[in-house]
């Protein structure tokens, strides 16, 4: 996949199949959309061009966006754009100068200029532009004048909703990460450093890797106990997760750590990928270290049978 830091530096291509959006989560709805790109490239000998924006623009035009925060990190959307088979993925730099451009102004002056898209494929209900008061009906109207063609992509529906973004977001604030893989298509993951901790796990013969995660946007699931994967270089380990306070020891700041089974490695400073598989429990405070440690048995059961 080859990216664009500014769309000016697009360079010409065999009849561009194009979409627009920020696809936080590059969820199943979003996967349909490439799919259907992916076809229309193929029977047309056109390449697929992802159009996107960096920062999100509510982080830009919004007060309230210190409380915003997303699926995926800028990383691993670009990661997953690649994974599905995108040819060209275009991140324009997203300002409030830019924001000021029209509906109009963006297709024209942007997307038509530097892209000449063949064909302009959409999600249901998409917009963009100031105001978002670019749809569908827009593209549609100015087709004509620019010779490309217009397709909308239907909603995806997974147990009679339709899949997005927010609903993803939703699902994982109340920690309900199995139903929010489902319509993700993957399992929802954190990825950090490994840094050192209190060490208490070890004590009580349940060591933990405690993450630093580097961005300040990236959603954390609810508090609680998962059953999780973990992804260190190459291999696919099994473990059980913790997000939370760690109300038996010290009620102290968020945590976020994972005990690997199976696994007495040295991994301090180490980058490692927390896949959230399914939610065991609430956080709770027990009485004492004993009463943890003979939960965390009983947790580790779980998991290993949800794995």
């Amino acid at each position: 996949m080859k990216i664009y830091q500014r769309i000016q530096d697009f360079e010409a291509v065999a009849r561009p199949i194009v979409t627009i959006g920020t696809f936080d989560g590059v969820h199943l709805g979003h996967q349909a959309i490439f799919s259907k790109m992916k076809e229309e490239a193929a029977q047309t000998g056109g390449e697929t061009v992802v159009i996107t924006f960096s920062p999100h623009p509510r982080l830009v035009l919004y007060q309230d966006s210190i409380n915003l925060k997303f699926i995926n990190t800028r990383e691993k959307k670009i990661e997953r754009l690649e994974k599905e088979g995108i040819d060209h993925l275009v991140i324009i730099p997203f300002t409030k100068e830019f924001a000021r451009n029209s509906s109009e102004q963006f297709i024209t002056d942007f997307v038509v200029k530097y892209v000449h898209p063949a064909k302009i494929i959409i999600g249901y209900d998409h917009h963009f532009g100031k105001n978002r008061e670019g749809n569908i009906q827009l593209l549609e109207k100015l087709k004509h004048k620019f010779g490309y063609d217009v397709e909308e992509v239907s909603p995806l529906f997974v147990d009679g909703m339709p899949v997005s973004s927010t609903r993803i977001r939703n699902l994982l604030h109340d920690g309900n990460v199995k139903e929010a893989n489902r319509m993700l298509g993957y399992e929802y993951a954190i990825t950090g450093k490994v840094v050192r901790g209190q060490r208490i796990g070890h004590k009580i013969g349940y060591p933990t890797a405690n993450l630093e995660i580097p961005n300040e946007y990236k959603l954390i699931t609810a508090n609680g106990v998962y059953a999780c994967r973990v992804l260190l270089g190459n291999r696919i380990l099994q473990g059980m997760g913790n997000i939370g306070v760690r109300p038996t020891i010290d009620h102290g700041d968020l945590t976020i750590e994972v005990n690997i089974f199976d696994f007495n490695e040295d991994i301090y400073g180490e980058k490692i990928t927390i896949q959230f598989v399914d939610r065991l429990r609430d956080e709770k405070k027990f009485e004492n270290l004993e009463a943890l440690k003979a939960q965390l048995a009983k947790d580790k059961k779980q998991s290993i049978l949800m794995l």
